[in-house]
């Protein structure tokens, strides 16, 4: 089931890609694998899936302790500053940066651990107030601050919009994440300017994400079905 998933959701993204012409080959599939099991993960392995991403490190250390090392693996869920080293530890990239003590706290484990960490600003472009992220406006300032550290590399930005029961409603505020990503790289704020991930999209939304930039979809449901509680 999970491979015959996996392919319908390749063949998606590259069916978004191609309606928009895109190259398919510039966005990349995070298999969102938060609460499933290990055997659920080695079989997505199996099928080709070389990126997953989880939300909670504990969870996240067991199954990256049994599974093979070739796979990466994104922390997409909130971070705090006293989990940073395990994050540093565990993980290639956090895609959810959105505070400078968080930040610092991280560069300094991961100068420790001898490692570079890529990471992802969190931007809050909804401006809920219960979702974690920066605004907008204030993104520039955060990278600006961050940039110095010599052991994070910024390499883009990431946001969970407000929820929409269609696809569609989240275009505007994908499109708000493109945009800025776009006056951020003007000034040069990132690791690579003329190759920004912009980490957008989920099981419901993800082609309309494409559509308007995402290099990382982050998909789950789609791909392994309902959670377990």
């Amino acid at each position: 089931m999970i491979c015959d998933n996996l392919n319908v959701v390749r063949s998606q993204i590259k069916e978004a890609a191609e309606r928009c012409g895109r190259n398919p080959d510039e966005i990349r599939l995070v298999a969102v694998s938060k609460r499933m099991p290990t055997e659920a993960i080695a079989e997505a392995h199996q099928c080709g899936q070389l990126i997953f991403g989880e939300n909670y490190l504990q969870d996240a250390l067991k199954k990256i302790e049994q599974l093979d090392q070739s796979l990466q693996w994104h922390f997409i869920g909130h971070l705090q500053s006293n989990k940073a080293r395990m994050a540093a530890e565990l993980f290639q990239v956090i895609e959810t940066i959105d505070r400078l003590k968080i930040a610092r706290a991280l560069d300094r484990h991961a100068g420790e651990l001898d490692k570079t960490v890529e990471i992802l600003i969190q931007v809050n472009v909804g401006r809920e107030p219960q979702k974690s992220g920066v605004l907008p406006e204030e993104t520039k300032g955060l990278i600006e601050q961050i940039r110095p550290f010599t052991n994070l590399k910024v390499r883009g930005l990431m946001t969970m919009p407000p929820y929409g029961r269609k696809p569609e409603a989240s275009r505007p505020w994908f499109r708000e994440l493109k945009q800025l990503s776009v006056q951020l790289a003007d000034i040069g704020l990132f690791e690579d300017n003329d190759s920004v991930e912009l980490s957008m999209g989920m099981s419901g939304d993800f082609s309309v994400a494409i559509e308007e930039g995402a290099t990382l979809v982050r998909v789950g449901t789609a791909i392994f079905g309902t959670r377990p509680n």
